[in-house]
């Protein structure tokens, strides 16, 4: 046996005393914001890091003195607000100290309605049985349970999304049999920017691009919100509009990409992929590649593959899969990225760039696992 951490999401219905909910956000961000501005100042006369435990005391202090508010969100949820900030002050400190590549800001104010989410932990909440009904904080209200929740409930996230929906995410802890590695199938495969995947079969997959698809729409809704005077209603309205479209777009994208990754890790025992630089990727081809989202996909597909008993194997991003010849081996090292097919020099084989890269990757990650192709 082993334990699963599983994660459920579920969209609370719209109600009036929805109102305490997203007061209880804005009182986290208050929280999150007072913290910033005790760490900052604890390193201004310390030079030191602030620990979470004496912000804590001190928190408990002011929510009882300067800021009785705050006593409604509950005390669990606002340690969560405390150790939050710590986390983050401390992965900074640590991205400075490992010299890592790229650059790494320290947390800093947030905005009321940029902050989204507080959690409770052991106490605060209660679901009542079977039923579609949560209390929070001494409120009782409706959500829309889409499937039972299995397991012992560790925390509850309280989460407001950038259109104004509350959303109730609950971690759960259970026993579950053991995943063992499956025995079938290998493949190979090549992500490209013509077709969004290419199998070591020759099948091709095409992603929709909701983003491209849905350009006209988007360029509309901006239009809408240049023309609101800033500060209106109208303009509230416009924005609000234009945020939908993109959660559309994100959603769908998801959607497709877990249907992908199910459809692949069924057929699959073994799925070998190559280590991608996204960001290079990016700097070089911007808003196609954000479109296409391989990085996302690439998370769900080893998910959904840890789930299934399905091996994931990254291989090096450097290794020349579309430069060398999967017959011979042979490294052709003039190939561009505009040459769609080339032939071997060495054994005269005419080769399709995708699918002789995924055949190579497919190679070279059996290798990588000591399976002989």
């Amino acid at each position: 046996m082993r334990t699963v951490i599983k994660t459920y999401k579920f969209k609370l219905y719209k109600s009036k005393k929805n109102k305490h909910l997203n007061d209880g956000i804005d009182i986290a961000a208050s929280i999150w914001n007072y913290c910033i501005a005790m760490h900052r100042r604890y390193y201004r006369l310390y030079g030191k890091h602030l620990s979470a435990n004496k912000l804590k005391k001190h928190i408990t202090k002011v929510k009882k003195t300067l800021n009785p508010e705050w006593q409604a969100l509950g005390s669990q949820a606002i340690q969560d607000v405390v150790e939050r900030v710590d986390r983050s002050y401390k992965a900074f400190f640590d991205h400075v100290k490992q010299k890592r590549h790229g650059k790494k800001s320290p947390p800093s104010f947030k905005r009321r309605s940029r902050y989204s989410s507080f959690t409770l932990k052991q106490a605060g909440y209660a679901f009542h049985g079977e039923s579609n009904r949560v209390t929070i904080m001494g409120r009782e209200y409706k959500y829309c349970k889409s499937r039972p929740i299995e397991g012992e409930i560790k925390t509850l996230t309280v989460k407001r999304n950038t259109l104004g929906d509350i959303y109730l995410v609950v971690v759960t802890k259970q026993e579950c049999n053991n995943i063992y590695p499956r025995a079938g199938k290998a493949v190979g495969i090549d992500f490209g920017l013509k077709h969004f995947l290419t199998l070591d079969d020759g099948t091709v997959i095409d992603s929709p691009l909701w983003y491209k698809s849905s350009l006209n729409e988007l360029r509309a809704a901006h239009r809408a919100v240049s023309r609101c005077q800033k500060g209106s209603r109208n303009r509230q309205r416009a924005i609000r509009n234009l945020e939908r479209i993109y959660q559309r777009i994100s959603n769908r994208r998801r959607d497709w990409f877990f249907k992908l990754a199910n459809q692949l890790v069924g057929e699959y025992a073994i799925i070998c992929i190559e280590d991608l630089n996204i960001d290079g990727m990016k700097r070089l081809w911007g808003r196609k590649i954000s479109d296409l989202a391989f990085a996302e996909f690439v998370s769900i597909l080893s998910w959904v593959a840890s789930n299934a008993g399905t091996t994931v194997v990254k291989v090096d991003r450097w290794a020349p899969s579309s430069k060398a010849c999967h017959v011979c081996g042979t490294i052709n090292p003039k190939l561009t990225l505009k040459q769609r097919c080339w032939t071997c020099d060495c054994c005269h084989t005419t080769l399709d760039r995708d699918v002789n890269a995924a055949i190579n990757i497919k190679r070279i990650g059996l290798a990588l696992l000591g399976i002989s192709a």
